[in-house]
């Protein structure tokens, strides 16, 4: 039972959304008088730079998953509830959920982001984004499902299209996938599926710009496609998809490749319920805000992370959608709304501060830029390693993790390859529909 404002001892924070910048703030409003409540879809924070472990099967869900409630067991000022957001009132100061509606005093909108298709509605209808926990089982099942097809067809012409693996978007989701599934082929294939061979799977990244890692330094860029190439990888720079039919995945340059997984990992949109003014929607279905994460013309609600534009003289293209922005934000919005509720002057813009960027290539390959520093090979890969396993929620997951790493460091084939739930697209259920 939530009180109404009228009966409310403190001031109500409500945070949409408990991704990395949601959390944060909650976190940061511990012990301070006021009442948070924080909503989401889904009763569990996900830790988004692994999801692509779980996808190929390195690491199962409830690995990189942390219950909410669980999450804030100790902090008396925390409600949550389990909820889609469905609208905002700014002039009443409600929220309308799924459950019921709530006021507020104050508003932080931190709901994150979606898969973005640029419009091409084909293409979002047959190929496999990688955004959710679910997605990424959708992923895993549908890779080790057309690999249980491949094992049925006799000429390799038919193959050929069960064993093309296409992974649209070079930044450092689509990198770190396709070298996780250039391991499935060179140290899992053999071993599980002797039918085939080796030399059949195929792995292809699409990069629209003409490099990988385009966020990272030229150094970093080069390494990486470097790595990508010596496990296999084919790397297709400079090449943008036209449309995918479930079949044939086409491009600007008019070549194509038959196949029937093609993985969505080249942009994010942001995600928000209705209220949101369209006026200060920007490019990317980003919320614009100003310098101290308040939404224009929304008074006492904010917008952090994916979801957020903080278009500023300093920052003209928002900031960069990774969970260290989110998290900063967070503290800095707990940190403004309690100096307004202690009357202290909030002067101060937020700054963003770089800890640096680093994306994994498989087994033992990675690169790190630490501003000037750059690292790559192994060391970058303990690295990579040390600061993931570390940012993880909870120790069970962190431990998890850490043996599930050690034992595939050793043995190339350790992983939850299974098929719990058969994935079918769309348009394959229509045919099978068809068939019927």
């Amino acid at each position: 039972m939530l009180l109404n404002r009228s009966e409310r001892s403190f001031p109500r924070v409500i945070i949409i959304g408990g991704g990395f910048g949601g959390v944060e703030v909650a976190r940061k409003l511990k012990d301070k008088e006021v009442e948070v409540l924080l909503i989401d879809r889904n009763n569990f924070h996900t830790f988004q730079p692994l999801m692509y472990q779980v996808a190929t099967g390195t690491l199962a869900a409830d690995s990189i998953s942390f219950p909410i409630r669980k999450m804030f067991k100790n902090q008396h000022n925390f409600k949550f509830r389990l909820a889609d957001v469905l609208h905002i009132d700014k002039d009443k100061k409600e929220v309308h959920t799924s459950v019921g509606t709530y006021e507020y005093d104050y508003l932080v909108v931190a709901s994150g982001a979606t898969s973005n298709f640029f419009g091409n509605q084909e293409v979002e209808k047959n190929s496999l984004p990688m955004k959710s926990i679910q997605e990424a089982l959708n992923i895993r099942s549908y890779v080790l499902q057309n690999l249980e097809k491949a094992v049925l067809l006799k000429n390799a012409s038919d193959r050929a299209p069960y064993l093309n693996f296409v992974i649209v978007g070079g930044g450092p989701t689509g990198v770190e996938l396709s070298g996780a599934i250039a391991e499935i082929q060179l140290h899992v294939l053999k071993k599980d599926y002797p039918e085939l061979s080796v030399n059949e799977m195929k792995v292809y990244i699409v990069e629209g710009t003409g490099k990988v890692l385009g966020a990272l330094s030229e150094k970093s860029s080069r390494d990486a496609e470097k790595y990508l190439k010596e496990l296999g990888v084919t790397v297709l720079t400079n090449t943008q998809v036209t449309g995918y039919d479930g079949e044939t995945i086409t491009f600007n340059n008019g070549e194509s490749i038959k196949t029937k997984t093609v993985i969505w990992g080249a942009g994010v949109k942001g995600q928000f319920p209705g209220g949101i003014d369209a006026s200060i929607i920007e490019r990317g279905n980003r919320i614009r805000t100003n310098g101290q994460c308040q939404v224009e013309g929304m008074e006492g609600v904010y917008a952090i992370g994916d979801v957020a534009a903080m278009i500023t003289e300093d920052t003209p293209r928002g900031l960069p959608g990774v969970a260290p922005a989110a998290q900063q934000q967070g503290t800095y919005v707990a940190k403004h709304i309690i100096n307004i509720l202690s009357n202290k002057p909030n002067t101060e813009n937020f700054k963003y501060f770089d800890k640096g960027s680093m994306a994994t290539i498989g087994r033992n390959r990675a690169v790190v830029d630490l501003g000037k520093l750059h690292m790559n090979g192994f060391v970058a890969w303990m690295v990579w390693m040390f600061v993931h396993l570390m940012s993880i929620f909870g120790f069970r997951n962190k431990m998890v993790t850490f043996v599930n790493w050690a034992i595939k460091f050793w043995t190339k084939n350790s992983g939850v390859r299974l098929i719990v739930d058969k994935y079918e697209r769309p348009s394959e259920k229509k045919q099978e529909q068809a068939i019927l």
